[in-house]
């Protein structure tokens, strides 16, 4: 069975931008509906620890519309496989992350609430929930733990048997140099300052507009497995799904749609997804699941859950001398994708940030927790090291007794230092890091803020201001291709693999298509979507898809060009030599005779079918790019209402640096976005498990979620400095609004909170908390 053409599985440019959206036109997952389908609901776990003493499905199966009731053993069956498929870490004395077996369904134990136990399949949906709720599992409850830092100690419950002391791994980085923790401590033994701070990075839910939604089918004919489901790139999807289910990449299909929101939760695959193809499978119908939001809490990935600690050794004169860190980070009961990349090489990335250090050592803890997999949310380890970075530096400035501005300004790499290689081995190729604070303090009107703060408190309200100077890195998977194809009369269509999830990749794309080839606009359009197109190349994570899907369109227009000039040369009677590209036309030099390119691509298909010509214009490109640097400055003021701890980010400067723009409008949508999210962890979101791992927070009743009040004006500015590891010079910009604002946020508050009190603060800011702070009562670490 086939979803029909092979356009219903594409994302389509025309019309570009989101008029398409805005009318009601979009195509989502769940807008899918495929004859014959069966709806399903799954059976879920209560506990965060169990053992499954037994499954008893006989009273769902016999309910009116149920077709059947799958358990574990029936993917036993089908050879379903481990659902964690993750990039592999090395830790310490290289040893190698522990993957346990993450089952499609649950089978002797559950290790978190919301596992799926059991899959019912009906008619209908209202059918399949009623039968869920018939089948009966006999649970023996087991001793869980829901925080990473518990979980490490020697009385806890030991989780896997493969992980002793439920250490997932135990990464360092440097790695290799075991002098390098003597040559620090002297550092920090000798130095006239030392500062250490500690910091929780809470967990956070996603909580996209769409919920996960898929449809589910097996086309017998070719024995391929297809997935209809929301992702940020149909092929790397397919990819782990194909190690799931044990078949080649040639046997899944992954089709994507229009996608209501991600931030990096749709990126990889779930028991779920297994679960429903391998139900196609064996029932030979389609199959269609939506997530309800009360499932999403108790079965999505979620975010962060980052504890660190910090310490940095300054001199007398301010210069900042070592740097050491040392974190705790739950990856959940599974290991998803890339929780513990994340956790290490995305966190470790971004050290020492924009400053000078010499001596770098960070130390990540990785542990097994009863609760949710972590993964990747907007950012994915970039917010959690500049976060402790910018606190740090704050805290170092109150010790130092140096103004906090100044203390970044001796400290920052210099613009004519660059290319820079940093302690830990990253290569800076370029950035204006001075300039760029300049910029922002400019903007901000740094100057004139003890007026307004003066101003504030004669209402009664306590002002402060942060800064949060910041560095990232942008890029992941340095592989990415492209496809140019003709098949269409009059169009050129760039069929890509990254796939956009609110960044207008079919705008952006096109125009930067017809620009290189001098093309009107309205004779490219973009396409993206399926895996099945041959395109080799990462998800739209990590802010790459300008820089890899940009450069490789770039380097295909590049061949295109050539191609055309050889093919031209054929239909033209000339030599290639004078052969002239010229806005899509290729000409004879000093002649009349010309041709349009896409008369040319149609010659051309007809006569490589006839054998006359050796090849067509349609080409595949594939390019690998370096990572990036993307970095800013971003200033926030915030006022607090002391007699009820209200927190009110009342003015925002940002100043980004991500290269060059190629669209503003564009740029600055994701740079308000990102900081939308950073407010709400900042100010009001945290995912909480209580001590047994039940889930305290699993409706929007108790998760606080940012509303348009809670945002403030925000003045948005760019100075881009061209990236040299790639031919647009971009940098990635789809990070750095969550990145910044968190620390600018924090920052701000510790600043407006008198005496200090306010320093210790962690996140989120909730107004029992900043009403605490302001009255003395301690830290504010209160839940």
């Amino acid at each position: 069975m086939s979803a029909g053409p092979v356009d219903a599985g594409l994302q389509h440019s025309a019309p570009k931008g989101d008029d398409r959206l805005i009318r009601g036109a979009g195509c989502f997952s769940d807008d899918l509906v495929l004859p014959g389908r069966l709806h399903a609901c799954f059976v879920r776990s209560p506990h965060a620890h169990a053992r499954v003493v037994a499954v008893d499905i006989e009273a769902a199966r016999a309910l009116a519309g149920v077709v059947a009731v799958l358990t574990a053993a029936d993917m036993k069956a089908l050879r379903i496989g481990n659902v964690s498929v993750p990039q592999i870490i090395t830790g310490r004395g290289g040893a190698k992350l522990i993957v346990p077996h993450r089952p499609a369904l649950a089978s002797d134990r559950v290790m978190h609430v919301g596992q799926p136990v059991a899959l019912v399949l009906a008619t209908t949906l209202r059918e399949a929930e009623e039968a869920a709720l018939a089948v009966e599992v006999d649970y023996d409850a087991l001793p869980a733990v829901a925080d990473a830092a518990a979980a490490l100690q020697p009385d806890a419950p030991q989780l896997w048997p493969e992980a002793p002391g439920n250490l997932a791994v135990d990464y360092v980085a440097p790695s290799g140099d075991p002098a390098l923790a003597r040559e620090i401590e002297a550092a920090f033994a000798a130095a006239v300052h030392r500062v250490r701070i500690e910091l929780v990075h809470q967990r956070v839910s996603h909580a996209p507009m769409e919920p996960r939604a898929v449809t589910a089918l097996f086309e017998a004919e070719g024995e391929t497995y297809v997935l209809h489901a929301g992702s940020q790139g149909a092929g790397a999807l397919s990819g782990q799904l194909a190690a799931v289910l044990g078949v080649t990449p040639a046997k899944i299909r992954v089709e994507t749609r229009d996608v209501g929101g991600s931030f990096g939760m749709k990126t990889h695959a779930y028991p779920e997804y297994a679960a429903l193809l391998a139900s196609a499978r064996l029932l030979g119908r389609p199959v269609h699941w939506v997530s309800t939001r009360s499932e999403a809490f108790m079965s999505d990935n979620q975010g962060r859950d980052h504890r660190g600690a910090a310490e940095l050794a300054l001199a007398a004169d301010g210069r900042f001398l070592a740097l050491r860190t040392q974190s705790i980070v739950a990856l959940g009961a599974f290991v998803s994708a890339a929780g513990a990349h994340i956790a290490c090489n995305n966190f470790t990335r971004c050290l020492p940030g924009m400053y000078a250090i010499p001596m770098v050592l960070a130390e990540v803890k990785c542990a097994f927790t009863n609760t949710l997999p972590t993964g990747p949310y907007r950012g994915a380890g970039r917010p959690e090291a500049n976060y402790l970075m910018e606190r740090l530096v704050d805290a170092a400035a109150v010790q130092s007794g140096i103004d906090p501005i100044e203390l970044r300004r001796r400290n920052l790499i210099a613009a004519e230092a660059m290319p820079v290689k940093t302690a830990l081995g990253n290569l800076y190729d370029s950035g204006e890091f001075e300039a760029v604070l300049d910029e922002a303090l400019s903007a901000g009107d740094y100057r004139g803020f003890p007026a307004r703060r003066a101003a504030a408190l004669e209402r009664g309200r306590l002002r402060g201001i942060g800064i949060s100077c910041f560095l990232e890195h942008a890029g992941g998977s340095p592989v990415e291709g492209v496809v140019f194809d003709f098949k269409e009369p009059g169009t050129l269509t760039v069929l890509l693999g990254v796939h956009a999830t609110g960044q207008q990749h079919a705008a952006v794309f096109a125009r930067l298509a017809a620009e290189r080839l001098g093309l009107p606009e309205e004779c490219v359009r973009v396409r993206s979507g399926r895996s099945d197109t041959g395109i080799r190349g990462g998800p739209t994570v990590a802010s790459r898809s300008a820089m890899a899907a940009g450069s490789a369109i770039v380097r295909a227009a590049e061949e295109l060009v050539a191609k055309a000039r050889r093919l031209g040369a054929l239909a033209l009677d000339a030599r290639e030599e004078d052969i002239l590209w010229q806005d899509g036309h290729l000409l004879v030099a000093g002649t009349n005779r010309s041709i349009w390119l896409f008369d040319l691509a149609e010659e051309a298909r007809e006569r490589s079918k006839r054998g006359e010509w050796p090849e067509t214009l349609d080409l595949k490109v594939e390019v690998e790019i370096a990572q990036s640097y993307p970095n800013g400055c971003h200033v926030a003021e915030v006022e607090i209402d002391p007699e009820t701890g209200h927190v009110q980010v009342v003015d925002y400067t940002a100043v980004d640096d991500c290269g060059v723009v190629l669209d503003h409008h564009l740029a600055e949508g994701q740079v308000i976005g990102g900081l939308a999210q950073g407010l709400g962890q900042a100010l009001l979101e945290r995912f909480v498990y209580d001590e047994d791992g039940q889930i305290v927070t699993g409706s929007f009743t108790d998760y606080a979620m940012p509303r348009a009040s809670d945002m403030p004006a925000i003045r948005s500015s760019f100075h881009p400095v061209a990236c040299r590891t790639n031919p647009l010079g971009v940098k990635g910009v789809g990070e750095a609004g969550t990145t910044a604002a968190i620390a600018a946020i924090m920052n701000a508050i510790a600043d407006a909170i008198p005496g200090g009190r306010g320093r210790d603060l962690q996140m989120p800011a909730t107004p029992e908390k900043v009403w605490r702070a302001c009255r003395g009562d301690g830290p504010g670490s209160c839940p």
